[in-house]
């Protein structure tokens, strides 16, 4: 990535429809440093706080705030060094705070954070936030779940297919706050590309949108446009948790960047990765193997079976002549410190992001829904500028412009949706209204002589 490439985003936090209060916070903070950015690089934070009332809020606060704090003052050796020992610091922050009264203790917060970096991006997440990318035609999740369902799955003893219980379906198995030290997960750098879309989101998101949906919104909406229909349809299909979601896209490459080096940016002053380079998890099991093939052959030459023996002695020979030729070759990569190359920089999952019929139909079902239950219950709608761009989506639809259509139905939509959260706040007013009224009639009564 190159300092040229202008960063957008967008974000929403969203107290959902059926919480109290938001315990969802974020932070983004882009460099206006050329420096800073070589540096450390543009950091973007989303924090789900966990406890009762104001704790969770608490500690989700403490963790976005003490994070950009540590990441831009450590003195670490490279990024994901600098990152990991701020989160590690957002965890002692939170362990410290619900350590010092009763009603905090235990106290936590998933994290997911995201530098762009010249490196490229680096990841750093405690618990079931995500990161996604969305590049062309197909979004990636960037972050692995430490939820029981993902755990039992890499441990091989649930499938991807297989029916998990709702009510632990969200159980966690790490987070910032509740103990002393917490296992952080850092990965990269990912390649970052022209064009490319990042979506950082707590799972008030993806407890109601699928991957593809999540991937179909953000590759054909501008950024504001797909952060705000991305927090409608999850409010519309339940709204069960706070909904907060941040949309960062990376910016074309200028005609002087992408044909020259930037006399103030020298390639070999670019920070490099501090990681050791690991094999990865297939090159190391294949070398093991390989090891104990040769160990097979070679027992077997020292029995009556030396042709078989031979043949499993000479084949791992060669097998582990090409792994240590990928070792070298890798090593030699890293330490050269080239943006391109990643370290850690696994995909967990991958999914098209290719709008469907299907999709649109379901938007088009949503507005429908909503423009009859607006008449009915009589809500305060903006009828003027919802006919202009129901309209407008309906044209689209019959001209087959897929990404018009979809940016006039969020848009029909958001209005449908103003017009509902203004019933649901006179409901609510209405409602305490009556309970106060209740109250001060028995107070009357209750105030009479005997």
């Amino acid at each position: 990535m190159r300092w040229e490439q202008k960063v957008q985003y967008a974000t929403i936090s969203d107290i959902g429809m059926r919480r109290k209060n938001n315990q969802d916070s974020y932070s983004v903070q882009l460099c206006s440093d050329l420096e800073v950015w070589r540096e450390y690089g543009h950091l973007f934070i989303v924090a789900d706080g966990m406890g009762g009332h104001a704790v969770g809020e608490l500690a989700s606060k403490i963790a976005v705030d003490t994070i950009p704090l540590s990441f831009f003052k450590s003195r670490a050796e490279g990024v994901q060094q600098a990152l990991l020992e701020a989160i590690e610091n957002a965890n002692a922050a939170i362990f410290e705070r619900g350590s010092q009264n009763v009603d905090f203790k235990r106290m936590g917060t998933t994290c997911v954070a995201l530098v762009l970096s010249p490196l490229g991006a680096i990841t750093g997440h405690v618990g079931d936030s995500r990161i996604y990318r969305v590049r062309e035609d197909r979004i990636e999740q960037l972050t692995f779940d430490h939820s029981l369902q993902w755990e039992l799955q890499r441990a091989g003893r649930l499938k991807p297919g297989d029916v998990f219980l709702p009510e632990a379906k969200h159980v966690i198995t790490r987070s910032l706050g509740p103990e002393g030290s917490v296992q952080v997960d850092i990965n990269g750098p990912h390649p970052v590309l022209p064009g490319d879309r990042f979506v950082l989101c707590s799972d008030g998101l993806t407890g109601h949108l699928k991957d593809p949906e999540i991937g179909m919104i953000v590759r054909e909406l501008p950024i504001t446009e797909s952060s705000q229909l991305l927090v409608n349809l999850a409010n519309l299909r339940g709204g069960s948790d706070n909904v907060t979601v941040v949309v960062a896209e990376v910016g074309e490459m200028t005609a002087s960047a992408s044909t020259s080096v930037d006399s103030d940016i020298e390639t070999s002053t670019l920070p490099r990765p501090r990681y050791r380079a690991t094999m990865g998890p297939f090159w190391t099991l294949a070398f093991w193997v390989a090891v104990v093939v040769l160990c097979i052959g070679g027992y077997m030459l020292a029995t009556p079976n030396y042709i078989p023996g031979g043949i499993l002695a000479g084949a791992s020979l060669i097998s582990l002549i090409v792994l240590l030729r990928h070792w070298l070759s890798h090593r030699k990569a890293v330490a050269s410190g080239f943006s391109d190359v990643t370290i850690n920089a696994q995909t967990y999952r991958m999914a098209s992001a290719r709008t469907s019929k299907e999709f649109m139909a379901g938007l088009a079902k949503i507005e429908g829904e909503l423009h009859r239950i607006a008449n009915e219950e009589s809500w305060d709608i903006d009828w003027p500028t919802h006919s202009t761009t129901i309209a407008a989506a309906r044209e689209a639809i019959d001209k087959k412009q897929t990404r018009r259509a979809m940016s006039e139905m969020g848009k029909a939509i958001d209005v449908l949706v103003g017009g509902l959260h203004a019933h649901r706040k006179r409901l609510r007013s209405t409602h305490i209204s009556s309970q106060s009224g209740s109250t001060e009639a028995l107070r009357g009564k209750d105030d009479r002589p005997a």
